[in-house]
């Protein structure tokens, strides 16, 4: 049985000090363990830094790594909505974080699970996990009241949203691809309940996990815009959502002054499949 083709997409703003020893450790893991098609893409988005060039070189030394340029910062949702505009070129897309904190024998075995599910997720919280450095504890005790706040408004029954590795097939993509209109970094509650809104089946698989040092996200900022974010994803899935449209500039203006993206614009449900873009740059 052939192996399905996997895409993976790394989001990257500002990652000059780690994006090249990501790619190089994928890139020779997935080359040396992985029988199918494979390819890289890096979204670079808004970095004022060599990100960018560090990609370009490393695309010139690896056929299987491209990248995607965004001038303007659009945030890890903004990155992602974009990459996976690239659905329709492989069976199986996922997207990992710049840093390398998940391994890349478990985003390996991520993809597999979408040969059965559509949508496999990277855990941090089920068994078999294996935690080689621990968040710092503030971190942590954030993260637990976002999990808590989360299954409170969409009861997702998912122990790990934020877990930065996740893989769904093709056609689930393209089919929740019109409901993603969260740029920041609370893209993954956004994804995770339009998969379960389509009726997809979901995996949560644990993962080899590190916490790396050198993180750009800025705690306090960071938090609030995610809580904003999932409680702006609660009102859109409710019948309130359209008598707010007056307050709509006053929130793209909250986003900005925590210099954070703004949310995308609305979409009707059941737009067409986003048009397939050109092959991203190589190398």
């Amino acid at each position: 049985m052939t192996s399905p083709s996997v895409l993976l997409l790394i989001p990257a703003c500002n990652e000059h000090g780690r994006i090249q020893p990501t790619l190089s450790e994928y890139s020779a893991f997935f080359r040396d363990h992985y029988e199918g098609q494979w390819e890289i893409v890096v979204v670079v988005n808004g970095s004022t830094d060599d990100t960018l060039q560090i990609v370009q070189r490393m695309a010139k030394e690896h056929s299987n790594i491209r990248w995607i340029e965004i001038p303007e910062r659009v945030g890890k949702g903004g990155a992602l909505i974009e990459g996976l505009k690239l659905a329709s070129h492989a069976e199986v897309i996922g997207y990992a974080d710049a840093d390398a904190a998940t391994s890349p024998a478990s985003l390996m075995r991520l993809a597999a699970c979408c040969e059965t599910y559509d949508c496999a997720v990277g855990s941090r919280r089920v068994a078999g996990s294996a935690i080689h450095q621990s968040q710092p504890s503030h971190r942590q005790f954030a993260s637990k009241v976002f999990h808590t706040i989360v299954e409170v408004f969409f009861r997702m029954g998912i122990a790990d949203t934020q877990c930065g590795a996740k893989f769904l097939r093709r056609e689930m993509a393209l089919k929740v691809h019109d409901q993603l209109l969260i740029a920041d970094m609370a893209f993954d509650v956004n994804l995770l309940y339009a998969v379960k809104r389509a009726g997809g089946r979901t995996i949560e698989a644990p993962v080899d996990w590190t916490d790396r040092i050198g993180s750009t996200v800025r705690y306090f900022k960071t938090s609030l815009v995610m809580f904003l974010s999932v409680f702006r994803l609660r009102l859109y899935h409710s019948p309130f959502y359209p008598w707010l449209r007056p307050l709509r500039p006053l929130e793209g203006w909250i986003y900005r002054m925590l210099s954070n993206p703004p949310p995308l614009p609305t979409r009707p449900p059941g737009s067409p499949p986003p048009a397939v873009p050109p092959p991203p740059a190589r190398g």
